[in-house]
């Protein structure tokens, strides 16, 4: 154990006491790296997308990217427009699922949520394939170890963002703004040998050519037509992901937090609608085609414009790092609405609490596994991803902006009317474009969001379910004094300590069993969060007034070191003899099923291991079966 304990302070730092909460919190110019990477690296693959689908019909379907592209732009400043109005509504932080629960119900706030939670596994799936392919297209020799690289940067995201807001901003503010001049540079280069004719459009026989031998095996070459053009679009809305990510963290912010997220969010969108339209551009102007697993569109253009020089190499390292920090974007919001979700019941309370550096620690982990094992399920490929890929969030985008149409038409303040129609005409354009994805991706991979959207919505039921009838079996009444058992006579029983997190039906049947064996009783709490104790105190005022609570402060979120110090000092204070003994009660849930163990903590196995470690000789558990 002290091994691993050093082992996890080397990779992710000293514990940060709660009282620096409030110091965790991003710059502009920090968010504009950590929220916008998901947002601004989708230009690696967003148009290469378009190209892809569109090189199924052939040479002359190719000219419709640049149409294409411009309406994801115009559709990229619609939505980013509503978002500015939701920042300023919801400067707690404006998720779809937030914004969806209070305004249009619980059912709509679910699907919100399962939505977004999906779109971030699959953002991070996304990002770190994009990112490999990035590197393997410069190094070749790499694409067979394709899905251990995914495997690795996972990892390595994964630790950069368990050390927490600060250190992780300083590790990603880097790349994604050498990534933004990687790619302006590209773009002014691209342009200026454009206009000096050196940049010559490849031949049609020769994309011709290129497209046969790319789809040579699979369904051939495809007529132009509607579905095609949809499809198309459909890949490219890959470039919105990530433009609620704001949103969703204005509480990040340093204040004032809704102005400054507003700000972040028009610069972003600019950079982004700049970057994406400029690629499409020199992408169409140079007729370059893609195949699925081969180089990449951004390095095609990158090896045209700049050689075969240190250029190059900039583009594709910024590009390779940008995307592999991309994923950072759902690790800043997706622990925090599994936190939400959490709060409310609908997932495991585990996910409530902040690790050593003040992070939603579990939904990190969680967020990792759930997108390695995708990641090991598609083989790493970007294209089998991209399907699944915008699905969620343009419902999410959808309920949101819904959401926010219920929450003027509320409130009916002045102006609301213009606010209104504002979200009004986003939720619209978000739907018909979610119906457009849906329709054209369906028999790609899209069925299994359809599928999986109301699965989660059952699960989350479920857990809710389980914790309402927790909640009901362990309900006291709160304005009645309770009584305990007659103590052993004098001479007789053991000094007990009895940990108590909240006082209901299990910690009362704990005490109850401690006082009959106890000499001296003492009941403890771990006060984790640093402003809920007081609530507790004078409940146990009321109800067990005979009964003396020692509250143990815990700076570093610890249940297991306050605990363990106390018990020390209590037996060192009640040791008399050899024969002495000192007894720890710790009460625990018994559930019905096994699954349902996950959705309680198991402090109580940890607990008692590191008292035994320390010496305590008699550890017994009360069990409340659930």
């Amino acid at each position: 154990m002290p091994r691993l304990d050093s082992l996890r302070r080397r990779l992710i730092g000293t514990p940060l006491p709660t009282s620096a909460h409030h110091e965790e919190r991003y710059s502009n110019a920090e968010a504009l790296a950590i929220l916008s990477s998901d947002a601004l690296s989708s230009v690696a693959y967003a148009t290469q997308e378009i190209v892809l689908v569109l090189g199924m019909g052939g040479a002359t379907a190719l000219v419709y990217t640049l149409p294409i592209t411009g309406l994801i732009v115009a559709l990229m400043l619609i939505v980013a427009s509503s978002y500015r109005q939701t920042i300023k509504a919801y400067p707690q932080g404006g998720g779809s699922y937030r914004v969806s629960q209070q305004n249009l119900g619980q059912g709509a706030g679910l699907v919100a949520g399962a939505s977004l939670s999906i779109d971030y596994v699959l953002t991070v799936a996304v990002s770190v394939a994009a990112g490999i392919a990035a590197l393997t297209s410069y190094v070749p020799a790499l694409d067979p170890e394709r899905v251990p690289l995914c495997l690795l940067a996972v990892l390595l995201v994964m630790l950069a963002n368990l050390r927490g807001v600060s250190s992780s901003a300083r590790l990603l503010s880097l790349p994604t703004y050498l990534f933004m001049a990687a790619v302006v540079t590209l773009l002014v280069a691209g342009a200026i040998k454009t206009g000096l004719g050196q940049l010559p459009p490849l031949p049609a026989a020769e994309q011709q050519r290129l497209l046969a031998a790319a789809h040579q095996g699979s369904q051939g070459l495809q007529a132009i037509g509607p579905l095609l053009l949809m499809r198309a679009f459909s890949s490219g809305c890959a470039a919105l992901t990530g433009i609620e990510a704001i949103s969703d963290s204005v509480a990040a912010f340093r204040p004032l937090e809704w102005r400054n997220a507003r700000r972040v969010l028009v610069v972003m969108v600019l950079m982004l609608a700049l970057m994406f339209s400029g690629i499409s551009a020199l992408a169409s102007q140079s007729g370059l085609v893609v195949e699925d697993n081969g180089p990449t569109l951004l390095y095609q253009l990158g090896e045209r414009i700049f050689g075969d020089g240190p250029l190059l190499f900039v583009l594709q390292l910024a590009t390779l790092l940008i995307l592999l920090l991309a994923a950072n974007t759902a690790y800043a919001d997706f622990p925090r609405l599994a936190a939400f979700l959490a709060q409310d019941g609908f997932l495991p309370r585990q996910l409530c609490s902040l690790g050593d550096r003040l992070v939603f620690s579990n939904g990190i982990f969680a967020l990792s596994g759930l997108a390695g094992l995708l990641l090991v399920l598609v083989d790493g490929s970007v294209s089998r991803l991209i399907p699944l890929y915008a699905v969620g969030v343009f419902i999410s985008f959808t309920l949101s902006q819904s959401g926010m149409v219920m929450h003027w038409w509320k409130l009916r303040e002045r102006g609301w009317h213009a606010k209104a129609l504002v979200n009004g005409v986003g939720a619209g354009i978000t739907a018909v474009v979610g119906v457009v994805l849906l329709v054209s991706k369906f028999t790609q991979g899209a069925w299994v969001v359809v599928l999986a959207i109301p699965l989660l919505v059952v699960m989350y039921r479920r857990i809710r379910s389980h914790y309402d009838r927790v909640a009901r079996r362990l309900r006291l009444a709160s304005d009645v004094r309770l009584h305990l058992p007659s103590s052993p006579p004098p001479g007789g029983g053991l000094p007990t300590v009895v940990l108590v997190g909240q006082l209901h039906r299990g910690s009362y049947e704990a005490l109850c069993f401690a006082r009959s064996v106890a000499s001296d009783l003492v009941a403890v709490h771990v006060d984790l969060i640093g402003d809920r104790a007081e609530g507790l105190r004078e409940q146990w005022r009321l109800q067990l007034p005979d009964v003396p609570l020692e509250v143990l402060p815990s700076p570093y979120r610890s249940l297991v070191d306050p605990v363990a110090d106390f018990v020390k000092r209590f037996e060192q204070a009640h040791h008399k003899d050899r024969q002495a003994f000192c007894m720890v009660v710790l009460p625990v849930f018994v559930t019905r099923h096994r699954w349902e163990n996950l959705l309680h903590n198991q402090s109580t196995i940890r607990l008692r291991r590191a008292l035994r470690e320390r010496g305590t000789r008699v550890v017994t558990t009360v069990g409340f079966y659930l």
